[in-house]
């Protein structure tokens, strides 16, 4: 349950705004999309090790 403590004389657009990130930091919406299709693992891993790559890459490219 997300909790948003609000101020006195808070707005209501505020408000909805911290809770919308606290949301969206729980990665709620993330995970039921990944859900909603199966995957192979061999696909999850490939996908990742892609990823790394290009991590590495940038890092590499940002301290030439």
């Amino acid at each position: 349950m997300i909790i948003v403590p609000i101020k006195e004389n808070e707005s209501i657009d505020k408000a909805l705004k911290k809770f919308k990130k606290k949301f969206e930091r729980t990665g709620v919406v993330r995970e039921l999309r990944r859900r909603q299709t199966f995957e192979k693992p061999s696909v999850t891993r490939r996908q990742q090790v892609i990823h790394a790559r290009y991590i590495d890459l940038m890092k590499r490219s940002n301290t030439l």
